[in-house]
């Protein structure tokens, strides 16, 4: 059997090794490393697939959350609503631009921010929210923008874990993650479901108007060459990236396809068991399972980390810490208000999970879960 991993980014390498390599050579052979023709073509063929109007590339995803703020004209000491479980990017860069966090708690069974808390949290220096398509699977989108429109609220909607993922609203409509605020972000980091082989992100946006102003923002804050209209910054994605990313878009309904398959093997291999809670699958979103996430509801779950990594079976705990309680961005909380994020951060325990996955893997995967489990 061939080794484990969490991500097998080689092997998915080397199904389109000769693609991937040309398109490299032939930026080498251009010389046009920076703003290149194939950045121009990757952010057509983003576009494209996202049906969004306008996509901003840029150096990583969270240059793009910054980005994306930057653009709305907050002021210091503006509230903006995110979720507490969740990575740090999101927060991090709230408070690089003199923002407020105000975190709350998220929905047990789907991990994504909790509509209900976000309407219970705003105050009248509430000024934005940002719902994290978590783990592959959007946010109560359609309840979160009625209630920004109540509260006339900005959007941001940061979707680095669920690039491909579909949000149905009550009439029927369909419209992928990222695109459905005031503004989306994403990554290209090498593991996410559309990656890089380094770093790269993208900002997403329909706004005319705010499109031009991120454009300025990512280059220098220029609109025009060496005139500078406001403080930017300078957050590029490369032409190899975009070259790279050029050849992995047309396959990534296929990697996603991939994912679902053998996140289908682990829901049906773990059914049985009591103490083990496979991933929801909410009715508003298509997932891609960026991660595959497992609750382990018998107080068992470090043990069981301990376990597979005995049986060379990777296996991460995303995430141990919320984020009201990190040392960077502590608040003064009330964990009554926190009570499913809490009783996530003692259950969950995420499996392998990439398009490489087979079924020999799967199988030794989920025996070794359910060995320990009984």
């Amino acid at each position: 059997m061939k080794k484990i991993q969490m991500v097998d980014l080689q092997s998915q390498y080397y199904k389109i090794k000769n693609e991937v390599d040309n398109a490299v050579l032939n930026v080498m052979d251009s010389a046009a490393f920076i703003n290149g023709p194939e950045v121009k073509s990757f952010q057509t063929e983003l576009e494209s697939y996202l049906d969004v109007k306008h996509v901003i590339p840029c150096a990583n995803g969270t240059d793009a959350l910054q980005i994306a703020l930057m653009a709305l004209d907050l002021q210091e000491g503006d509230e903006i609503i995110t979720a507490d479980f969740t990575f740090a990017a999101t927060v991090e860069v709230i408070h690089l631009l003199k923002l407020k966090s105000v975190l709350v708690d998220v929905d047990y069974d789907t991990f994504n921010i909790s509509p209900e808390a976000v309407r219970k949290a705003i105050t009248p220096k509430t000024k934005a929210i940002i719902p994290v398509h978590i783990f592959g699977q959007a946010a109560n989108m359609e309840e979160i923008l009625k209630i920004a429109e109540e509260n006339n609220l900005f959007v941001i909607e940061d979707n680095a874990q669920a690039i491909g993922s579909d949000f149905t609203f009550a009439d029927g409509t369909t419209k992928k993650t990222g695109t459905m605020s005031t503004v989306g972000t994403t990554s290209f980091f090498p593991s996410k479901n559309l990656g890089c082989y380094g770093d790269g992100g993208a900002i997403f946006t329909n706004n005319d108007d705010l499109a031009h102003r991120l454009r300025g923002i990512v280059n220098h804050g220029m609109y025009e060459r060496y005139y500078h209209d406001e403080v930017g910054v300078n957050s590029r994605l490369d032409s190899v990236q975009a070259a790279i990313l050029r050849k992995k878009l047309p396959n990534l309904d296929n990697y996603n396809d991939a994912r679902r398959k053998a996140a289908d093997y682990y829901d049906e291999a773990f059914a049985g068991n009591e103490n083990i809670l496979t991933p929801k699958r909410a009715e508003h979103s298509t997932h891609v399972f960026h991660q595959y996430t497992l609750r382990i509801t018998n107080g068992k779950r470090n043990e069981l980390q301990k376990f597979l990594t005995e049986k060379e079976v990777p296996a991460m705990i995303y995430y141990p810490v919320a984020l009201r309680k990190q040392k960077a961005y502590y608040q003064e909380s009330n964990d009554a208000d926190f009570v499913n994020t809490d009783k996530l951060l003692d259950q969950v325990i995420s499996l392998p999970m990439h398009t490489e996955l087979d079924d020999e893997q799967l199988k030794y995967i989920t025996d070794a879960v359910l060995e320990f489990m009984g």
